[in-house]
């Protein structure tokens, strides 16, 4: 699972001309994806920001490629995000393996959902990773460097405590 091949499933769409032509301002801004290791949930979205109407929209490559008008919560205008990157997904999931053998965590990763997003002109994949034992861990990777600027495990009890 490489980031250029959905890259380029997205831009030879229909769909993907269609939006363009009508959204002539649109640019990246984000990216969600999802790598299921135990079932088949996979998800690839590209996020689209127009400024000129103030809209956000995410493109969805699984079951036919669909063009979804995304709720805004933020009144923040979002980054643009590079797309000349090219990773596979399966080797972030081992950079991610390597950080835990290195914290010491022996659970097995099951599913790993990751978010492309610019934050002060650098690009990031902020990711959310379930593991055995109902344990989760938060993941930042800079891009740019492919390496972890931030881990940290949870379980699943912390997060109802908050």
């Amino acid at each position: 699972m490489n980031f250029q091949f959905f890259l380029e499933k997205l831009m030879a769409s229909k769909a993907f001309d269609n939006f363009m032509a009508e959204n002539k301002e649109a640019y990246p801004c984000g990216g969600f994806f999802i790598v299921d290791l135990v079932g088949s949930d996979n998800k690839q979205h590209f996020d689209y920001y127009n400024p000129e109407v103030k809209k956000m929209f995410s493109i969805k490559l699984e079951d036919g490629i669909q063009v979804i008008p995304v709720e805004m919560i933020d009144p923040r205008v979002p980054g643009k995000v590079k797309m000349n990157y090219d990773f596979d997904f399966n080797d972030i999931i081992k950079m991610i393996q390597e950080e835990m053998k290195k914290q010491e965590i022996t659970n097995k990763i099951q599913k790993v959902i990751l978010s492309l997003q610019e934050l002060e002109g650098r690009d990031y994949l902020v990711g959310t990773v379930f593991i055995t034992g109902m344990g989760m861990a938060k993941v930042n990777i800079d891009i740019s460097e492919m390496k972890i600027i931030g881990f940290e495990k949870k379980s699943f009890f912390d997060m109802m405590r908050k």
